[in-house]
């Protein structure tokens, strides 16, 4: 086997995040810059195209750090299964800087990656409870805020009172539909459906 190499992943989810914090810290375990592979997107899934370059550089026996385990991502579905690909079949050394328990260097021995597999087993089942929690307070939300009467989606479009007359005089050519939109004060697919549903209504 040659050289172990030492590299860093980092994500932040959005343009605006700093990766400083995340970046000082993999430089204190003495991984070089150039060994840093930085994603700022979603951790939603691992279509990222600095993960997928990392992935592709690492081989057997090489030591990989990440700050956190939802830097790696917030699927952990998905994150059990990278874990085993990296862990498994590339057969690295994963090491999650703020959770020891995370560090497979020291749990070469059946125990070690029993404890590894029950954190992450954990993890996914507080994430997915949380993911689950976040959805429920979000319907209970939006029930509540229809009880008090809030209207969600687009505000819906006055029809003019000569409506009817307008719509006759495009249909007739006597105007043009940029002169029907403006008298009605309407966009052209807007003006179009409630052509639609005037005709409906009335049967035509």
């Amino acid at each position: 086997m040659g050289t172990r190499k030492k590299y860093g992943y980092v994500r932040v989810s959005s343009m605006e995040q700093n990766e400083d914090r995340q970046m000082i810290a993999l430089k204190r375990v003495g991984v070089n810059n150039t060994n840093i592979f930085l994603d700022k997107q979603s951790g939603k899934d691992f279509h990222r195209p600095q993960y997928q370059t990392l992935v592709s550089k690492l081989k057997k026996g090489d030591l990989l750090y990440i700050m956190s385990i939802d830097r790696l991502g917030r699927n952990y579905e998905e994150i059990q299964r990278q874990w085993r690909i990296l862990t498994k079949e590339i057969e690295i050394d994963i090491c999650v800087l703020d959770m020891p328990l995370l560090d497979t260097r020291k749990g070469k021995d059946l125990m070690g990656t029993f404890i590894a597999d029950l954190v992450l087993q954990i993890l996914s089942f507080v994430a997915q409870n949380e993911r689950e929690n976040i959805k429920k307070r979000q319907e209970q939300g939006i029930a509540a805020a229809k009880e008090r009467g809030v209207r969600f989606g687009r505000p819906e479009v006055d029809v003019p009172e000569d409506f009817d007359k307008i719509v006759r005089d495009w249909e007739e050519k006597k105007i043009s539909i940029i002169q029907a939109m403006e008298r009605c004060q309407m966009s052209r697919s807007t003006f179009y459906r409630k052509q639609k549903e005037i005709k409906l209504k009335k049967g035509i």
